[in-house]
This record gives structure tokens, sequence and C-alpha cells, in this order.
């Protein structure tokens, strides 16, 4: 089984309010739509991504940044979802999603596919709990029976043939996929859905999956240190600022000790060792290279695995040099190599009292605190 994702986003829903369509509106960040197309981008048993945009959305660029085959809709939903239908390369079964729905989990995904192996059609969906009523003119005028009502979600998966020749078929205007499905005369079963699969529809929507995420985020703490000891020389590299000094640093880099604390830091928030097992120091090649090298291999690295540098607080210790004068450029240099704004980097320095090795003026130490957050 071969298994296709289309992603519809060609709707211009505006009860959300805002100024562009609800899938473009930002979360945490990241567009609505980025975020629901991410889910599938990512999973292992999803083989294509097909995003399916209004013509004017792709025009103005909007989903320029989405991972996946974009497509133009049509003037209805099921035209969009024809249209991603006949962009299907080589799948056997598809997964039609809403991208308004920005939060769907792994493991939703996984029960349909699951589903799938043994129906030709599956959805998730949640029980109906609270009680219904029909209304008139403000009051209550029924009450109605909530026994077998399910309130549908998707991803709703199916044979991609068989979809196909459904839509092909279906007159009207359907509800969702499963209603053409059923029309064909498909049997669709239903997986277990989960609340906090909602659909952006108004305001509150957005504020609500804000709140969700915000209890979903992977928050990564790491801490580094590092100590060089003097040697001889007439400047010395800290966090990435070169400044003329009576003395140097030894080390087999450039020894900026103020970067490697940072590096370090963001290895230890990745669980990924430290510079010393990514460059060895036995290795020649690193003679005498700049510390910008080690700490954008952590940046890329801490990005493969889906995490963004939060901020970076870095403490050098030392009685000389003095840090104060150099440190609005160490902020702007550690901050071009990571990528992000200055106001997320703080550089600060203390002395030991003249107590320790640092307090002889034998050398510098550094500590730093990094913190990730999935993205």
């Amino acid at each position: 089984m071969k298994i296709a994702a289309i992603i519809v986003a060609a709707g211009r829903g505006t009860r959300a309010g805002g100024p562009v369509p609800k899938q473009w509106q930002m979360l945490n960040g990241k567009s609505v739509a980025s975020h629901a197309l991410r889910s599938y981008a990512d999973h292992p048993r999803i083989s294509q991504t097909i995003c399916v945009l209004h013509a004017d959305d792709i025009a103005c660029g909007l989903g320029a940044d989405l991972s996946a085959d974009i497509i133009p809709g049509g003037q209805t939903r099921a035209a969009s979802v024809i249209a991603g239908l006949m962009a299907v390369s080589d799948a056997t079964h598809v997964l039609i999603h809403d991208a308004a729905r920005p939060l769907v989990p792994a493991r939703l995904i996984d029960d349909v596919i699951k589903a799938l192996e043994t129906s030709d059609a599956a959805a998730p969906a949640v029980p109906v709990t609270d009680a219904l009523w029909r209304g008139e003119a403000g009051t209550v005028s029924d009450t109605v029976d909530r026994t077998g009502l399910w309130r549908a979600q998707t991803p709703q998966g199916f044979r991609l043939d068989q979809l196909l020749a459904a839509h092909h078929a279906y007159k009207g205007a359907p509800a969702d996929d499963v209603t053409v499905a059923r029309a064909a005369g498909m049997t669709v079963t239903i997986t277990q859905g989960d609340v906090d699969n909602l659909k952006i529809t108004g305001p509150d929507d957005l504020a609500r999956a804000e709140k969700i995420m915000r209890g979903q985020m992977d928050i990564r703490l790491g801490n580094g240190f590092d100590v060089h000891a003097f040697c001889p020389g007439d400047h010395l590299w800290l966090c990435g600022v070169h400044i003329p000094h009576e003395r140097g640093l030894r080390g087999h880099s450039d020894a900026d000790v103020g970067m490697h604390a940072i590096t370090d830091a963001i290895y230890g928030a990745l669980a990924m060792g430290d510079i010393g097992q990514h460059f060895p120091p036995s290795d020649p090649k690193w003679k005498d290279a700049q510390s910008h090298i080690f700490l954008e291999h952590a940046r890329e690295l801490a990005h493969e695995h889906g995490f963004e540098i939060n901020n970076i607080d870095c403490t050098l210790i030392c009685e000389f040099p003095k840090i104060g004068p150099h440190a609005e450029n160490m902020r702007r240099a550690i901050a071009q190599i990571i990528g992000c704004d200055m106001a997320r980097v703080s550089i600060k320095a203390t002395t030991s009292e003249r107590l320790g090795f640092t307090g002889r003026g034998e050398g510098i130490a550094a500590s730093a605190t990094v913190s990730l957050v999935k993205i």
C-alpha cells in the first residue's frame, strides 16, 4: 500500500477574520496550512504530499514555503479534491486533509492508515457527548437524540481509484469525501478522532489552537562549559570577535572559548555529544579552524531535528580582557551565525574574585545555556 496525502487549502474562509484566508493566518510562527502539511511531510508512510491552493494564492506566493507538490484548485472543494487526486503519481491510497486542521496527531494518521489495510475507506471522528437541541427564534424547539452521532474529522482515507471514480459520478455539492464515498456504495470505517484535531473556523479557534500548541511544545535546555589557557600572542577570539590583547588563547582551533561553550550547549540540548565528538582535536584538519564552523554545524543539526534556537545566554569568566566594550559586537556576531535577533542573545562577563586559574589570570572560562524549541 502506497499512500499520498492531499491537503486541501483552496478555500476562501474568512470567518476567522484577518487579512488573508484562515489557512494562511499565523499560528505559533507558521501558517495554519504549514502546520497541517508538516504532519504528512514528516510521516514515514506518506510517499507524496500534495497541497491544493487557490490560483490567486499561488500567484501571490502564499504557500511558497510548503514542502509539497503545489497545484491549483477548482471552484468548489470537490473540484479541488479531484485536482489533487489527478496529481497523485503512483500511490494506491490517498488521505484527504483540511488545511484548516493544523493539529492532526501522528497517531490519528496511523489509525486511518491501519484501517485502510482492511477497508476501502476510513475516517476519524469523535462521538457527540453534549446534548443536542433544535432551535427556533432563539428558543429550544426540540431535543435531538445524540445516540450514534459522531463529529467528523480529517484525514479521510480511501482507495485512490475508487474515490476518483466516486467523485466523477457524484452530483451536487458534498459535505465531505465520506459523503461521496458512501454515495458510491463504499463502507467507511470510523477510527478514533482527537478533540485537539480542531478545525479553524473563527478567531476563537486560532486562540485555542495556540493554547494547545503551547501545551505540546518540545522545549530543550542545554548547558556548555569550556576553558582555554592563555599563551603568547597579540590577540584572541571571543564569541566571534577579534580582540587585540597582549596574550592569546591556546587551543587546537582558534580557541574561542565563548563560542565553544555555546556550541556545546546546543549539542547538549540535542543530547548529541560535544564539539570533541563532532570535531576531534586529533584530526589535523581542524587545526586553527575558526569556531564559527562548529557553531554553524550545531545550528544546522538543530534545524535538521526540527528545532529552532530560541535564546542564548553566555557568561565569560575572566579578569581580562574587559568584555563590556565588545559585548554588543559579540551578541551581533553570534546572532548572525545563529540567524536570530540580537534580543535573543545575551553575552555578559564576571570575574572569579581573583580566585582559581581565571583569578590568577591563567586563562578564560565560559558557561552557556541555550534553549531549543520544536518548530
